[in-house]
């Protein structure tokens, strides 16, 4: 899935650079030292790194999906209850099965449980912020989570990235894997946010989950639809 080479396999388009974002952001700061100082050399895949080994998808648990249940030690977790839920397909539509996807998030204070975060909101005991599921036939996945609140990460003054879960998905083998994250709507913060802004113009709303009332339940949690387009001319924006 982040494989940036413009092989000619039958059921699949050439990779589009003009949908992803450049390595190097002047105004994400970090990137320039996070990317490569050379072009990339397109590797095509051959048919061993295509078909396997896979990559955890038999450790996946019945409540893996669920974050507002799968690090719960002596209560529930704090903020608001959300469904987040889509379909994985490639460039032609259609949908893809067996694709693991795992997601990580800060909590509704804007905290990660990692020790590099030195934010001082406080961390949740009661929420893990990772999940993982395995799409079923239609390519579908779901999550029930916690909103991510937005927290601030020094990129420049008073910056605050918007609230956002980050996606990892592995395809038929570990060496297919595309990384992105996604937004909410309506978001005052994401025209101040580089690492989405460095996003081409007409594919950065790609990024961002569309509220959606037939995902949401009644009384429990609003729904949000963030489907996951794998190459060609809609592919969903991916983390180099």
């Amino acid at each position: 899935m982040s494989d940036t080479s413009s092989r000619d396999l039958p059921g699949y388009a050439p990779f589009d650079p003009e949908t992803q974002p450049n390595w190097v952001v002047p105004d994400y700061h970090s990137s320039a030292s996070r990317s490569p100082g050379r072009p990339a050399i397109p590797l095509v895949q051959t048919l061993s790194e295509l078909t396997g080994p896979v990559y955890g998808h038999g450790a996946v648990q019945p409540l893996d999906h669920d974050l507002t249940r799968n690090g719960v030690t002596d209560g529930a977790p704090l903020g608001e209850r959300i469904i987040v839920t889509g379909q994985v397909l490639d460039e032609d539509g259609r949908a893809q099965p067996d694709t693991l996807i795992e997601i990580w998030q800060c909590n509704s204070a804007g905290r990660y449980i990692h020790t590099a975060d030195r934010h001082d909101a406080p961390t949740d005991p009661n929420f893990f912020g990772g999940g993982r599921c395995v799409t079923d036939e239609q390519g579908r996945y779901r999550f029930i989570t916690i909103k991510p609140a937005a927290y601030p990460w020094g990129n420049h003054p008073n910056a605050w990235r918007p609230a956002h879960i980050h996606f990892s998905l592995f395809g038929p083998a570990f060496v297919t894997r595309l990384v992105t994250q996604s937004y909410f709507p309506g978001d005052p913060l994401l025209a101040h946010d580089p690492i989405y802004m460095g996003t081409p113009v007409p594919f950065r709303d790609l990024l961002v989950m569309d509220y959606d009332p037939e995902v949401t339940e009644e009384g429990f949690a609003l729904g949000y639809r963030f489907d996951i387009v794998l190459r060609g001319r809609r592919a969903t924006p991916l983390e180099d």
